[in-house]
């Protein structure tokens, strides 16, 4: 089996450094998916811009994206991180829960985001025309529909790197579904 390390401080380059420093301000650590990304010199710094683009998405919208997409690549270390962030922003425990299971049945809104996510994400980007229709129903538009693909294709790199280099996980452990 191969064996994938996660890059310290001072085994990466002068500007991943700098980023480092910034996410140790910013979030008190360096979450080991940051780092195992400062292994290439440009894609940290790629993949946070990536990240931190404006979206015509709330951030609790792209949490439930960020939920269904880890929970269906199966990416733990996606899972926990996102729980945290989740109910950093401001869903509960049973939410969450319900979330990585793909349905919201405490609002209707987040219901069609997290079954049309679900939909993309499991048929590679052919969505159901079911799914697209409710997506669009309760208010959604195609703006808010290309920022969707967007968060799943940043999810689909987080989850894809820890899947293929299964480096330790630093949050809290997801409950398993």
């Amino acid at each position: 089996m191969t064996n994938f390390s996660v890059p310290t401080r001072g085994e990466v380059s002068e500007n991943n450094q700098a980023i480092f420093d910034n996410l140790q301000k910013g979030l008190g650590f360096v979450p080991n998916l940051y780092a195992y990304f400062a292994k290439n010199e440009t894609a940290l710094g790629d993949y946070l811009n990536l990240q931190n683009r404006k979206s015509t998405l709330r951030a609790k919208e792209r949490e439930v994206i960020n939920l269904v997409t880890s929970q269906i690549n199966a990416c733990l270390y996606c899972q926990s991180a996102h729980t945290v962030l989740g109910k950093m922003n401001g869903f509960t425990d049973e939410q969450v829960i319900e979330l990585r299971k793909a349905t919201a049945s405490f609002d209707p809104k987040l219901d069609a985001l997290a079954k049309l996510t679900a939909s993309i994400v499991e048929n590679r980007g052919k969505a159901s025309e079911e799914s697209k229709a409710a997506f669009f129903a309760v208010g959604y538009s195609e703006a808010n529909l290309i920022d969707v693909v967007m968060v799943v294709g940043d999810k689909i790199i987080s989850n894809y790197i820890h899947n293929l280099a299964g480096f330790e996980i630093d949050f809290p452990i997801a409950t398993e579904l």
